[in-house]
């Protein structure tokens, strides 16, 4: 009987959990950093607010909220993966950051109380996990009312050229890129397959309004091939 898809994302993350960081930045050419601080201008984070990190792997994003938030807010970061969340609490320790908590735990079911946090992000996790809307429904659901969902994720380009290009490097070269920097042919394998599986910019962006928000905000990155979807959660939901 063959692995489920959660099973096969977990064997892959805790795998690769020492190359990631490294691994991300060859992929995606250093633009990976690029596309999360032009994502955070758009958020407008506020000193003194809450945020949770689903997928947040080895922290970083968790740690550019952490910073944006301040001391006197807070920020979650989740993930399924304790190799992944290994590497991020030592990046948390090293820089001395108290108001970051790094927790085991699978996006299908947050376990948190509904309207908890003013931002829920996730980023280049939506692709990996067994059923994309019943995430982004778990992630409406912490949410305060009037808060923001994110989600940073690789997707389609649309250009001719660059669209053909763009599957040729993730079908073959992303791979071999695996196994030259990480010895890990396999799982960035796995990882180009569910890049190529995962909606488009538009698709997304309807999956978004099906999932309960509102006021949906997309951004393409560097031709397409990585885009931020940003919705919000309506102010008239009970408290």
């Amino acid at each position: 009987m063959g692995q489920s898809k959660e099973e096969r994302v977990h064997g892959v993350f805790e795998k690769i959990y020492e190359n990631y960081d490294q691994m991300n930045s060859v992929i995606s050419f250093q633009r990976h950093k690029t596309w999360r601080k032009e994502t955070m201008k758009r958020m407008n984070v506020k000193k003194g607010q809450s945020a949770l990190d689903v997928c947040c792997g080895t922290a970083d994003w968790s740690i550019a909220l952490a910073n944006a938030v301040g001391p006197e807010g807070s920020v979650t970061g989740l993930d399924f993966s304790q190799n992944m969340l290994k590497v991020g609490q030592q990046k948390v320790q090293q820089l001395g950051l108290q108001n970051v908590n790094l927790i085991h735990g699978n996006a299908m079911q947050l376990p948190f109380k509904d309207h908890s946090f003013d931002f829920v992000t996730i980023g280049f996790g939506l692709r990996n996990v067994p059923d994309y809307m019943q995430v982004l429904k778990e992630m409406n659901r912490v949410l305060k009312p009037g808060g923001k969902a994110v989600c940073l994720e690789t997707s389609k380009p649309t250009l001719p050229v660059f669209k053909q290009f763009f599957f040729i490097y993730f079908r073959y070269v992303m791979p071999l890129f695996g196994k030259v920097f990480a010895k890990s042919y396999n799982e960035y394998s796995w990882l180009q397959e569910s890049a190529r599986d995962f909606p488009g910019m538009s698709e997304l962006a309807t999956m978004f309004k099906e999932a309960g928000f509102i006021n949906i905000q997309v951004k393409a990155f560097t031709g397409g091939v990585a885009a931020m979807h940003l919705g919000s959660k309506p102010k008239e939901e009970n408290e």
